[in-house]
């Protein structure tokens, strides 16, 4: 049992110095310029109050937060790199204060909070107001191990009818490997049915791959849209 826990703290950290590496190389393809429009299509399915909170787990300097704040919501980031938080503010010209608050180092401003840090030192206190989850980029980040890991997580700190909007990628996992990965709709059950309710919102076929994905044979996969709903 020591080494099982060795061993999962050793690649909790090497993940760690994966992310925080790409951020300092500026190697951020995964970053969309433009809200999601997928984000935009679904969230009124969610129905969330106006002024609600909402958590973006994993968010990077995702322009997502805005369209969130835009709609009225208090918007709740975390994020592992102190380099993306404070790219986030200034590419939005955005006057924001930071303080410190526990393990985390906290950016913000009167509508969005981005919690510098380990997403799994957060607490169902720094929740506790949150309605609804937006999950783009988190999930599909993450190797299988640390996916179950995650939604564990999640589902301990989110308040009970917290509302979760999930986008995945489906593809061939064979041919190349992520992130971001393939996750595949049994997946998504096995990781939430025994908590949450989950309905498919969409899927869709695309083919505009990332040119690591096309030089790797993938040409075309499925984007999938969940709404989850942690029911206990």
């Amino acid at each position: 049992m020591i080494h099982a826990i060795g061993a999962e703290r050793r690649v909790t950290d090497l993940e760690k110095e994966f992310w925080l590496d790409r951020w300092r190389a500026n190697q951020i393809g995964f970053h969309q310029a433009d809200f999601n429009a997928r984000l935009q299509r679904h969230w009124p399915s969610l129905g969330v109050p106006d002024g609600a909170s909402v958590f973006v787990p994993l968010c990077g300097k995702s322009r997502d937060m805005l369209w969130l704040a835009g709609r009225g919501h208090r918007v709740i980031g975390v994020e592992l790199s102190m380099l993306a938080a404070e790219a986030f503010f200034a590419e939005a010209s955005a006057p924001h204060t930071h303080r410190q608050s526990g393990p985390f180092t906290v950016f913000e401003n009167e509508r969005i909070a981005v919690w510098c840090g380990d997403f799994f030192d957060l607490t169902a206190g720094d929740l506790r107001e949150v309605a609804a989850v937006f999950d783009r980029g988190a999930l599909v980040a993450l190797p299988p191990p640390m996916r179950r890991r995650y939604a564990e997580h999640l589902l301990t700190i989110l308040p009970r009818r917290a509302r979760i909007l999930l986008l995945t990628l489906e593809y061939d996992q064979a041919l190349a490997s992520g992130p971001p990965f393939s996750v595949q709709p049994g997946e998504v059950t096995q990781l939430f049915a025994g908590r949450c309710s989950i309905d498919l919102l969409e899927r869709t076929s695309t083919e505009e791959m990332p040119p690591r994905f096309q030089a790797q044979g993938i040409r075309e996969a499925s984007e999938t849209s969940y709404l989850i709903t942690k029911e206990t």
